[in-house]
């Protein structure tokens, strides 16, 4: 835009987001996020519909975390990733793309093709301590806000929690 028009996404108060590598089913992997140094998101529990986990592995250590929202640590967590974990990196590959989720992660997969598998085996090749799962209660509230925000109407009205940002015009 070199004649200095605006396009509709820099007019409006919304941040472009970026589009799925490929559409991904969101049952079994509700929330997946690249953040705060860590693949972190909210996995379904495969035995109770009523329970979820919340999993994350570090970037660049692998260090990885699993436990339920009740906050008790995943039993298949043990030595190595569990089936949550894995999940997640499996979505993270199909919301991302595999190039983006190893750059974010810091893993080098030096033999064949990039896909989700080798980035397991890649980070297999270390043995990554268990993480502190302190980062756990801070993901599942932002799942949990982004769930109210799903119920919200359309509408251009300002959001109560974003009026903190400054405004460009005078108060009298």
């Amino acid at each position: 835009m070199g004649d200095g028009a605006l396009s509709v996404w820099e007019k409006s108060s919304t941040a472009r987001v970026v589009p799925p590598a490929r559409p991904r089913k969101l049952s079994k992997v509700p929330f997946v996020e690249l953040a705060d140094g860590r693949l972190q998101g909210v996995v379904s529990s495969g035995s109770d519909i009523g329970r979820v986990y919340v999993s994350s592995v570090a970037a660049g250590t692998y260090a990885f975390a699993c436990s339920t929202n009740n906050n008790r640590p995943c039993g298949g967590a043990r030595g190595w990733f569990c089936n949550h974990i894995q999940a997640l990196i499996d979505e993270a590959v199909v919301q991302y793309g595999a190039e983006r989720v190893a750059r974010y992660l810091k893993v080098e997969v030096t033999d064949g093709e990039l896909d989700e598998d080798s980035l397991t085996h890649a980070m297999r090749s270390t043995r990554p301590p268990q993480a502190d799962n302190s980062a756990a209660a801070s993901v599942f509230s932002r799942f949990l806000r982004h769930l109210a925000y799903l119920e919200l109407a359309p509408g251009t009205a300002p959001l109560p929690e974003m009026q903190w940002f400054p405004t460009t015009r005078a108060v009298a």
